[in-house]
């Protein structure tokens, strides 16, 4: 893939600095557009990447970013986007505008392929604003017919970095013990090295041109399994309270109005209402059938998880 030029659109965060030095090391010329350039900069000692500051939302800026490029990767997407119907605005924006901007940018200047990051529960009828709007997204990443738009759907991802289990470990160093909300919701937890390589795979494969990918890792958990599990590994594990949906959505109202994003939201507990697991669907590839062998849980987070563990150490370890 050396010969490869791409746009990595929202790879700043967690699950774009693993896809970043993914494709480092395939050898693919990286464009990476950040509204601040201090925040990104610590991307710059990777190599084949250059870091732009741009405004991604203005038209004539995609169309001059992906000109010449041979794919465009978007990973822009937030838990949080206010309230509407049927989504918030902040939704709209960046989950549903943004991909039809750069569809529609692709098609004009040419770029042949568009790998889009979505979610496990995607729904344009779902029960949450997120969902619905990550729903109408993949319809908005599939709006050109001449870009070719790959879609992937992972379950709540994990690794170093993560705001998941990292979180609820962190949680369980000060709480004596866990009132948790939607307890007892299934996920399936998937590596962020797995999802790096099923994005590094599909753009270095044209057969997964148009084809909607499924992640989800070796095992299903409900959330307080998750939380032990967290505990557990960070080496203070604490009793799970499962909470009744009334109280859990008074205290999500509460967390919606303090400063910030909230731990939990009242659009959270709607989307926890549908499994977040890969389920068999004709015409959805998942990462087996890429030739992935999936990380468990078991196997990756007791080496960042637990207090004092050296990153080289876990990268041994997890064969990385």
């Amino acid at each position: 893939m050396r010969d490869l030029n791409v746009v990595v659109f929202g790879a700043t965060g967690f699950i774009g600095g693993h896809l970043l030095a993914r494709l480092a090391e395939d050898g693919v010329n990286m464009l990476v557009p950040t509204r601040h350039y201090e925040s990104a900069k610590h991307l710059t000692t990777l190599p084949y990447l250059d870091l732009e500051v741009a405004d991604i939302h203005d038209d004539a800026t995609l169309r001059r970013l992906l000109a010449g490029r041979d794919a465009a990767i978007n990973l822009v997407g937030v838990l949080h986007g206010g309230h509407g119907t049927p989504y918030g605005p902040g939704f709209r924006k960046l989950h549903v505008d943004l991909p039809r901007r750069i569809a529609a940018a692709c098609a004009e200047v040419g770029v042949p392929r568009y790998l889009h990051m979505s979610a496990l529960g995607a729904n344009s009828a779902g029960p949450s604003m997120y969902q619905r709007s990550k729903g109408d997204g993949e319809l908005a990443a599939r709006s050109q017919p001449q870009v070719a738009a790959t879609i992937f759907r992972p379950s709540v991802v994990f690794g170093p970095g993560d705001h998941f289990l990292t979180m609820f470990a962190a949680l369980q160093r000060y709480l004596p013990l866990v009132p948790l909300a939607g307890s007892g919701a299934r996920f399936q937890p998937v590596y962020v090295g797995d999802v790096a390589a099923a994005f590094s795979r599909c753009l270095s494969d044209p057969h997964t041109s148009g084809a909607i990918i499924e992640l989800g890792g070796p095992q299903v958990y409900t959330l307080a399994e998750l939380v032990r599990l967290a505990g557990r590994f960070a080496g203070h594990e604490r009793h799970v309270l499962g909470l009744p949906d009334w109280v859990a959505r008074a205290q999500a109202r509460v967390f919606e109005l303090l400063p910030g994003d909230p731990v939990i939201s009242r659009d959270n507990l709607d989307s926890m209402k549908t499994d977040n697991v890969v389920e068999k669907q004709t015409g959805v590839l998942t990462a087996e059938a890429l030739g992935i062998k999936l990380t468990s849980i078991e196997a990756a987070a007791p080496h960042y998880l637990a207090k004092g563990k050296d990153l080289d150490d876990y990268r041994m370890r997890a064969g990385r």
